[in-house]
């Protein structure tokens, strides 16, 4: 049985930190040269006491009203997080009573960063195409800002906090192709928040700065930016030459990229090194910043709100991210 992508809705927290708010915490910062470099205007992020989870009801409430989709409809939900409320119960199981969903529903969670919502629809997709369920409600969410030193002013620019809700059905307006999916847990220590887990539960305060005054510790999210930057240049061609061929096309039978929205510095990279012509490589992070597990979602809804997709269109989707993790997928309209 086909699998398909029925509607996609997404949510963002009203605080918002510009460039001009981390220029004026980093004088060293230009407004230029964070918006050459990297892309991104602005970012939304929490506010004290609220949560990804908060986010990520939100993102349903509004696929839910924009699509009127009724709750009754939902017998599968998966949400996808690094944030979870708790470390225990599951999330999705909380989800489910805060939604008001039927009782007699599957309801997991994954952790999983970037790649999560590629990952996740493939999920959706098999649990349709085996006939567990009919309608699949995949929510991606991420806050990354309560991770982030204060003084890391580099992923400071470049993440936002964000949330997106996609109902995965037997009918629908994109047909869910053939996935392609990898891991390398090798590159684990490359994109990590070492403490406060069961390994070391308790802070390690190991705060140092580097030559530059970057901040490194084991307490708050640490990201090597070269070793992310060549694993996904490595990755990222393979990955798609492979989709294409397990969906049995060619790289012009593609109409849109839309990848991991990163910031325009990878994606610069990517598009040059896939030979992607700029019309064809859609973008959406300027506004909104890397929302992780979301920006694949987040930037279908503004490609389709925006008509730069059209009916008949192949979309190739990409994403790589921390454990190492990435996937891929064909979607027709």
């Amino acid at each position: 049985m086909d699998a398909f992508i029925k509607a996609i809705s997404y949510a963002l927290p009203n605080k918002v930190i510009t460039n001009e708010d981390i220029v004026s915490m980093f004088p060293e910062w230009t407004i230029e040269k964070i918006n050459t470099k990297i892309g991104i205007l602005e970012r939304h992020v929490i506010s004290n006491g609220e949560t990804a989870m908060d986010i990520g009801l939100k993102a349903a409430e509004k696929l839910f009203d924009e699509y009127n989709i009724k709750r009754t409809e939902v017998d599968f939900l998966i949400y996808c997080t690094q944030s979870p409320d708790y470390f225990l119960p599951t999330s999705a199981c909380i989800i489910q009573d805060r939604l008001g969903l039927m009782k007699n529903i599957g309801a997991l969670d994954v952790n999983l960063g970037c790649s999560g919502w590629i990952y996740c629809i493939y999920l959706a997709k098999s649990l349709v195409a085996s006939m567990v369920a009919k309608n699949v409600l995949v929510i991606t969410s991420e806050t990354y800002s309560q991770y982030i030193h204060p003084m890391d002013k580099g992923n400071r620019t470049i993440f936002g906090d964000g949330a997106a809700a996609t109902l995965v059905s037997c009918n629908g307006f994109c047909k869910l192709g053939e996935f392609v999916l990898g891991t390398d847990g090798s590159g684990a220590n490359n994109l990590i928040v070492k403490t406060g887990s069961a390994r070391h539960r308790e802070k390690l305060n190991d705060l140092e700065f580097d030559d530059f005054g970057n901040p490194r510790s084991s307490d708050f999210l640490y990201m090597n930016g070269p070793d992310i930057l060549n694993y996904t240049l490595e990755v990222i061609p393979k990955l798609v030459n492979d989709v294409l061929l397990k969906n049995g096309l060619n790289m012009e039978d593609i109409d849109m990229h839309i990848y991991h929205q990163a910031n325009s510095y990878i994606a610069k990279l990517q598009r040059r090194k896939l030979k992607i012509p700029v019309e064809k490589y859609y973008e959406y992070y300027s506004n909104v910043g890397n929302t992780v597990s979301s920006t694949i979602p987040i930037a279908m809804k503004e490609a389709i709100n925006g008509r730069a997709i059209k009916l008949g269109d192949n979309i190739l989707s990409v994403a790589q991210g921390l454990g190492y993790s990435w996937g891929g997928v064909v979607l027709r309209f």
